[in-house]
């Protein structure tokens, strides 16, 4: 589990990087001040993980919070410095570990937890960048969960609520952004009525898995509020401070959650690049152990994720209990492959197993190991 976890974080890493992001790393526990000014004190609470330290010759105790969220810690970054025109749109990204108190009852399994990371990321622009950075994400989105093999997804708009901040004028500008955005980046949305916060509307995106189920992981919400909370500024052309707008974004979510939707979409039998045991090279005979060790350590030594089962039993037992673990390829060898340095290759889901050679399989396998993002 946790090798299908960073090797989907490190491609994610690789993609974000490409895309103008810049990595962060944020505190887990964070001072309740943080929190007071940035109103998750006072409408969030009740989720957040209290901690409470009673600091040597203080005169009272410090109140701190395990983060629920990683926006107002980015903001703080955001604060380091002076900020210019020039420097946006910033897009800033972290694998952040948050931590919600959820009720018992809503935990299941690892698609919902009290302990998650998110591919969380902020984009600081203008109001004038909002459309070309939604379209950007979108385009950027589609292509990872091409990638993960998520070609049935669609998008909600969530206009704004009855109570909400802001004039109608620039609720209008924005929420036509996202809209013109969605349909420049060639994809159509529905509108949920009401549904944005009380600051801005959002866009989600929402996975249909293999049996029909909706899944909504992708987010872009338009939030002028947390930059005014937290005093965030930059200079303008005009040589005075301005007020960004920060967009949140993540294209996973959690992923615990995400790797669980994974699971279920391809039944166990992973895209081959994020399968955690990618390869098993099982001996039929024990004289040809030496050969299962070597052709192994060359698999291993091309990127390959792979394994040797050179255990005292039968090939087909080997075969049913790699299969059954969802081992994407299994590599038999006797003393036939041994002699002609072959090897009989049988891939999950197929009755059928070749014959290739060694150099044959290795290349193939390389290749396929490969991200997608790297092929």
């Amino acid at each position: 589990g946790w090798k299908i976890y960073t090797t989907l974080q490190d491609y994610m890493r690789r993609k974000q990087t490409r895309d103008g992001y810049v990595e962060v790393n944020t505190p887990q526990v964070v001072n309740r001040k943080l929190w007071e000014e940035s109103g998750h004190w006072d409408n969030y609470q009740e989720h957040m993980f209290i901690v409470e330290v009673d600091e040597e010759h203080a005169r009272e105790k410090t109140v701190n919070a395990l983060k629920p969220m990683n926006c107002p810690c980015h903001v703080q970054v955001f604060n380091q410095g002076l900020k210019s025109y020039r420097d946006l749109p910033l897009r800033m990204a972290e694998f952040g570990s948050c931590n919600r108190y959820e009720p018992s009852g809503a935990l299941h399994g690892i698609m919902r937890v009290r302990g998650f990371t998110q591919d969380d990321a902020h984009i600081f622009c203008t109001d004038d960048q909002i459309e070309a950075e939604t379209r950007k994400f979108i385009e950027f989105l589609a292509g990872i969960y091409a990638d993960l093999g998520f070609n049935d997804w669609t998008i909600k708009l969530s206009t704004r609520p009855e109570k909400r901040i802001g004039s109608e004028e620039s609720w209008d500008r924005v929420e036509a952004a996202l809209g013109d955005a969605c349909k420049a980046a060639g994809y159509d949305y529905e509108i949920q009525e009401g549904e944005g916060a009380f600051y801005g509307p959002k866009l989600e995106f929402v996975l249909t898995d293999a049996i029909g189920r909706d899944w909504q992981c992708g987010t872009l919400q338009v939030d002028p509020n947390l930059p005014e909370r937290l005093d965030a500024s930059y200079i303008g052309t005009d040589g005075a401070k301005h007020r960004p707008v920060m967009l949140h974004r993540a294209v996973l979510g959690s992923f615990e959650r995400f790797i669980g939707i994974l699971i279920e979409e391809h039944a166990g039998k992973l895209p081959f690049w994020l399968a955690p045991r990618q390869v098993v090279v099982a001996s039929i005979v024990s004289d040809a152990d030496d050969y299962v060790q070597e052709v192994t350590a060359k698999l291993v030594a091309l990127g390959v994720r792979a394994e040797a089962d050179v255990r005292n039993e039968k090939i087909n037992y080997k075969v049913r209990e790699h299969s059954l673990g969802k081992v994407p390829v299994i590599l038999a060898c006797g003393m036939r492959e041994v002699e002609e340095k072959t090897l009989s290759v049988r891939r999950l889901g197929e009755k059928q197993s070749s014959v290739q050679t060694l150099e044959e399989v290795a290349a193939a396998l390389a290749k396929e190991a490969t991200p997608p993002d790297l092929a």
